[in-house]
């Protein structure tokens, strides 16, 4: 499925959507080039799983946790050297437990990622407009 938004707004409805409509143990497996809105779109998730702090990138920190609906782990890859540093931060808990597991630039970790994985590409097409593109969604139209 490919949906299209003009705008940060259009980018975290999109998300809230996603986020009402997760499962336990869902694992979101974004892509993209720095700036191309996972982060928008991972605040739009979390407004849907009913948490009430704000999102923020977890760059530096590799992994924030939110509470909400359901626990939400926000996971950025960008700065591990290998599959093993995931491995080492926790990241099979993450990967099959019973929150909602969003990691950042899945692609490093690609071997580790379960193929039941929903797969989210990012795509810059605008300002502020983004094309995305998501695999493995079982829960109906967006």
């Amino acid at each position: 499925m490919t949906v299209f938004t003009k705008s940060r707004d259009e980018t975290i409805k999109l998300g809230e959507e996603i986020g009402k409509r997760v499962q336990p143990g869902d694992v979101i497996a974004m892509e993209g080039t720095l700036a191309s809105g996972k982060t928008t779109l991972t605040k739009g998730i979390a407004i849907g799983l009913s948490v009430e702090e704000s999102v923020t990138s977890p760059t530096f920190t590799l992994v924030s946790e939110y509470y909400g609906r359901l626990t939400l782990y926000h996971v950025d890859v960008y700065r591990l050297d290998s599959p093993e540093d995931f491995i080492n931060i926790g990241g099979e808990d993450m990967l099959y437990g019973n929150g909602i597991t969003i990691i950042e630039w899945s692609e490093k970790i690609r071997n580790l990622i379960p193929s039941s994985a929903i797969k989210i590409v990012m795509n810059i097409t605008g300002p502020e407009s983004r094309k995305i593109e998501i695999e493995n969604w079982n829960y109906g139209d967006l």
